[in-house]
């Protein structure tokens, strides 16, 4: 477990494992002191005695909101394993004014190019060999069997297939991830697992929610609970990442034009472009998942009428 501290909040961050696998995240708990004296945490990790010490250091009454779990919040699976039961996914944008900072969970992410501090050398290492999931995934090509020497080169590549399996499940070619790796790293995105299974389903919802944000807030930073934070960003790019909203809701527009549209960039296709093969999995995943009734069928793309 690390600590950070950035004046008016402060970060807890630790490291989580996928079951049976030598993929990690990171994890990011904030807690902001408010004026009346409380403290307000975001995404809350699992209350181990560290992490009870430094919440009793920064002295206030503290108010932890029930933020249910989504994709990737895995000390609050732990921890509240029959709460995350209870309803549907649900996500907390929180706005600290005084920094103009914006918290969210699961909503937008940031993958940097490095790894975190929090993932240790072995489980790059570790990703960085060659296992089962590159065997899986390897289109074929002969697999080398020689172990992961300890060096900058191979921990870089222990972390691209750590993060493309976080984001696709199944990517498809972990062998050499680099290429996919640039196209989803060092900007402003929706995580694809979020976007497939959740965001797409309930497009008009998730369109009010994004622009309600964006018209009230004037954030110019944004601290999500996994990867990178604090990341320098406005509503411009935090429109971008939800670009594919636009392709679900044409129709919507001809009528009634979206804030949104006065903010997103040129390039904010960009932030919503996935590469289709990496996304194979997941499409896969999700059309099973609507056939036994588990998630509702993504809403179709309608063409703009003149």
């Amino acid at each position: 477990m690390s600590l950070g501290c950035e004046g008016t909040y402060r970060a807890i961050r630790t490291r989580a494992s996928i079951r049976f696998s030598s993929v990690s995240t990171n994890i990011r708990m904030t807690v902001i002191k408010l004026k009346s004296g409380g403290l307000w945490v975001h995404a809350p990790i699992a209350p181990t005695k560290e992490c009870i010490q430094y919440c009793e250091g920064i002295q206030g009454q503290c108010h932890m909101p029930l933020i249910a779990s989504s994709s990737l919040v895995m000390g609050h699976r732990v921890t509240g394993a029959k709460l995350i039961r209870i309803g549907p996914y649900v996500d907390v944008a929180f706005y600290h004014k005084l920094s103009r900072t914006l918290l969210v969970t699961d909503v937008v992410i940031f993958v940097p190019r490095k790894p975190p501090e929090c993932i240790s050398k072995e489980s790059l290492l570790a990703s960085a060999k060659n296992g089962l999931a590159a065997k899986l995934l390897s289109k074929g090509k002969e697999i080398p069997q020689e172990p992961a020497v300890d060096n900058q080169m191979n921990r870089q590549k222990g972390w691209e297939r750590m993060v493309l399996q976080i984001l696709f499940l199944g990517p498809s070619n972990l062998l050499e991830p680099n290429t996919s790796f640039a196209q989803m790293s060092q900007k402003l995105i929706v995580s694809p697992i979020v976007k497939t299974l959740v965001f797409s389903k309930v497009p008009e919802k998730i369109r009010d929610w994004i622009d309600s944000i964006v018209r009230d807030w004037k954030f110019k930073r944004i601290i999500p609970a996994h990867f990178a934070a604090p990341i320098n960003s406005g509503r411009s790019e935090f429109l971008a990442a939800f670009a594919f909203l636009d392709d679900l809701l044409l129709e919507r527009y001809v009528t009634r034009p979206s804030l949104s549209l006065l903010f997103t960039p040129i390039m904010g296709k960009a932030a919503s472009y996935f590469p289709p093969d990496d996304m194979k999995t997941l499409s896969s995943l999700d059309q099973f998942l609507v056939s036994v009734g588990a998630v509702k069928k993504t809403v179709p793309g309608r063409k703009k009428t003149a």
